[in-house]
């Protein structure tokens, strides 16, 4: 993890979350899968006048009647817990009852109709011998109430039927307007801007788009009893406004880094302007060059800080103004440049800049700084060559320190860079860890948001994915936990991040290569540009003279005995 005293805004604990259950009842129409709805009361104390699901804080008298309810096997006493929360809040807030009677008849709207939503839920189902249904009740999600915000749930986001006979009617105290509405309605009303919700309920109508009935609802929460995904979001700042982001959108991972207590500070516009603190030793400065291959642009970073001067990795293209920003946001201080490979957007500033920076080293009694990486082979491209003034060697250490401090003081504020040769991308890519804060700065080896391409003959779909192996190891070692890429924002988390996302990019090009055997078995007699329509079938067809590159790799390596 960084080190904290390279953390851009302080450390804070959130405040804690207080356990809740909700509800979504859903029913089946002509028109579709419909759920329940109501508007919170406009002096709620948490998102006043929103549109949400029945629901609220789990009691501890919840816990203590589990033997009024019935519980599917596997039911966890937890999870009965919560079902019996949302079925109580159902009935004291809409009016609406999951339960039965001894003969196993549904509860219908003459029995509601004589109970009292005010007295005590528990003694009233007793005294009339109801059977609470949690096991109808299934787990669909969990939601965290963000970090930032001072009243904060840990809320499972529950699914059940809704029983038949049944008609809800809001308490008109916390909850208003009972309306049912099919997801996408319920969205559509939302971005008009007349039916106000919340970040997880938008996300989770967005997910139930997927389903056609209530069947299929609970059929997927069936086959498991975790949820079906679980979220603590992370708001960052677009356009100046708040955005929120789930962990697997590309902006999470640079929120969890930058802001990893909440605040929500962090500008995630892309600009090209300046450059964009990640941490206090940290810095990214995006090169105008954006389109299909780069999306935003390439990532030029700046490791260090002013007592140590700075190491430019990948200085991008040989745009004079991108240089000279990177220039100035270094305070002309910069000790190395490192290129992670040779490809034209990546390496062709490094010569430029480190003419820009000889007048300000000569004057600090230093020589120009030494461009290091790794040569370009014989494969790569016209475009790619590159030499640089010395070749790293693997595992190979770069240091930056204050000059006068002791060897204690100097570990404590130094940035040590390790270098990890990963060929695939290029036969002369490398990848760098920041050893002292846990950062791997991946190249074009690891993108955020897409798939790098494997070009032979410099590119090696073997090499691809043995280098994957290796930096999986290395983030193991190491203790990696983020990756700063050439493209995209940066990826990863507190736990585990980084290593899924190496594994789901591992287990992609996997099964890639099955679609592209498929297609040759389909097509024994076809060409690569017929495998490439049946195994890119899901790629937009503009990008297939990019994809064909990486089909042509897949077919070298199914072909080379080394894949087995």
């Amino acid at each position: 993890m960084p080190r904290p005293a390279q953390q851009l805004h302080p450390a804070r604990e959130p405040a804690p979350a207080r356990l809740a259950a909700t509800v979504l009842l859903l029913r089946d129409t002509p028109d579709g899968l419909e759920l329940l709805m109501t508007r919170r009361s406009a002096t709620a104390s948490f998102v006043p006048g929103a549109y949400v699901f029945p629901g609220g804080g789990v009691d501890a008298a919840d816990a203590q009647h589990h033997h009024l309810a019935t519980r599917r096997p596997g039911q966890s006493d937890s999870h009965l817990t919560e079902a019996i929360a949302a079925i109580r809040e159902s009935l004291e807030e809409l009016g609406v009852l999951l339960a039965r009677h001894t003969d196993g008849r549904w509860v219908d709207q003459t029995d509601i109709d004589a109970m009292d939503r005010q007295r005590d839920f528990f003694t009233q189902c007793a005294t009339r011998g109801l059977s609470l249904a949690a096991d109808e009740v299934f787990v669909l999600a969990r939601w965290i109430t963000d970090r930032d915000l001072a009243k904060r749930f840990d809320v499972p986001f529950l699914v059940a039927r809704m029983p038949e006979g049944q008609h809800p009617v809001a308490d008109e105290s916390e909850q208003f307007e009972p309306v049912w509405l099919r997801p996408a309605d319920a969205l559509a009303r939302h971005a008009a801007g007349n039916f106000f919700m919340i970040f997880p309920t938008i996300r989770t109508l967005e997910r139930l788009l997927a389903f056609d009935n209530v069947a299929a609802v609970l059929q997927a929460c069936a086959e498991s009893e975790e949820p079906l995904w679980t979220s603590c979001p992370r708001a960052g700042l677009m356009g100046g406004r708040e955005v929120r982001y789930m962990e697997h959108e590309m902006p999470f991972g640079e929120l969890a880094l930058v802001c990893p207590h909440g605040q929500i500070v962090h500008p995630l516009d892309w600009q090209s302007e300046r450059a964009v603190p990640l941490l206090k030793n940290v810095q990214r400065l995006t090169a105008p060059n954006p389109g299909a291959m780069t999306g935003p642009g390439t990532n030029s970073y700046l490791v260090g800080d002013p007592a140590t001067g700075y190491i430019a990795i990948d200085p991008g293209p040989a745009d004079a103004e991108h240089l000279e920003k990177l220039w100035r946001a270094a305070g002309g201080d910069i000790r190395m440049i490192v290129c992670t490979h040779s490809h034209p957007d990546h390496a062709p500033g490094a010569r430029p800049l480190q003419a820009m920076c000889l007048v300000s080293a000569q004057a600090a009694g230093r020589s120009a700084p030494p461009i290091l990486g790794l040569a370009s082979a014989p494969t790569a491209r016209a475009a790619s060559a590159f030499t640089p003034d010395r070749e790293l060697a693997q595992h190979e250490t770069l240091h930056l320190t204050a000059p006068g401090l002791d060897d204690m003081d100097a570990a404590a504020t130094g940035h040590t860079l390790q270098v990890i040769h990963t060929p695939g991308h290029a036969a002369n890519h490398l990848c760098l860890v920041l050893l002292e804060d846990g950062l791997l700065f991946s190249g074009d080896h690891i993108l955020n948001g897409s798939t790098t391409v494997v070009d032979p003959p410099d590119g090696d779909m073997n090499d691809y994915l043995d280098s994957l192996d290796l930096l999986s190891r290395h983030c193991v070692e190491l203790g990696v936990k983020f990756i700063l890429p050439a493209h995209g924002y940066v990826i990863g988390g507190p736990d585990d991040e980084a290593l899924a996302a190496i594994a789901r990019l591992k287990r992609h090009r996997l099964q890639r290569e099955a679609q592209v055997m498929a297609a040759m078995q389909a097509l024994p007699d076809g060409t690569p540009d017929d495998w490439l329509a049946l195994a890119y079938a899901d790629v937009p067809e503009r990008m297939w003279p990019v994809a064909k590159r990486s089909l042509l790799a897949h077919l070298a390596r199914i072909a080379s005995p080394a894949r087995y």
